[in-house]
């Protein structure tokens, strides 16, 4: 089994697997019971979040190059990495040296209540993950109402059409994309709405159902 077309073509190519013994079960996101709270903000800024392991993998430095380039446009906007990792100083460092320390803001590692109160702070959601076998957070942000930026070189891309895509070393298209979810709330808010509509049919049941149907076929194939 593999969570997307992504992952699969690996296996098989790398591995040497035939295709037909390969196959493809996108992953789902589970939705937390009764209405989440609205958090109380102590800025009237966009908060546009990254939040993942600060590795190459990520790609974090896409992220803090993209955000210098919309701070030249806007200043109306910080910028929040969420995560703890071997980049970390590199991209403190590099922060710096773009002089945008000011609108830039770390957390450290967060989880469970944590990140949903970042998701629930934030404008924008950005993964602009180098290679990613599939990426679960997306499909949160996109349930607590967040617009989000994910890499086409990640296997989630295969499932979503209402996130918007770029290539992850593309920091001028990254920069295009949250500069015109934070300057035009019509924009925004149509990803918002569109964005809740799609992950919502994507469910743990459905991903079940097609692992219990793949092992099914297997078995009667080798009665």
């Amino acid at each position: 089994m593999a969570v997307s077309n992504l992952t699969r073509n690996i296996v098989i190519n790398k591995y040497g697997i035939p295709a037909e013994k390969v196959m493809t079960v996108h992953n789902a996101v589970r939705f937390a019971e009764g209405n989440q709270e609205e958090e109380e903000r102590g800025v009237k800024d966009k908060i546009v979040t990254f939040l993942g392991r600060i590795t190459y993998q990520k790609g974090p430095d896409y992220f803090v190059e993209a955000a210098a380039k919309v701070l030249k446009r806007t200043q109306n906007v910080r910028f929040v990495m969420a995560g703890s990792g071997d980049m970390m100083n590199h991209v403190i460092r590099r922060v710096a040296r773009l002089g945008i320390a000011d609108k830039f803001h770390f957390t450290g590692f967060l989880r469970g209540a944590d990140v949903q109160k970042m998701f629930a702070l934030s404008d924008v959601y950005v993964m602009p993950s180098v290679s990613e076998p599939f990426g679960i957070s997306p499909l949160e942000a996109m349930k607590s109402n967040v617009p989000t930026i994910i890499s086409k070189q990640s296997g989630v891309a295969e499932v979503l059409d209402y996130a918007v895509k770029v290539d992850y070393w593309d920091v001028d298209a990254m920069a295009d994309a949250i500069y015109g979810l934070v300057t035009y709330p019509a924009l925004g808010q149509l990803f918002a709405r569109k964005g809740l509509e799609e992950v919502t049919g994507l469910k743990w049941n459905n991903a079940a159902a097609k692992i219990k149907a793949g092992y099914e076929r297997v078995i009667n194939e080798n009665k």
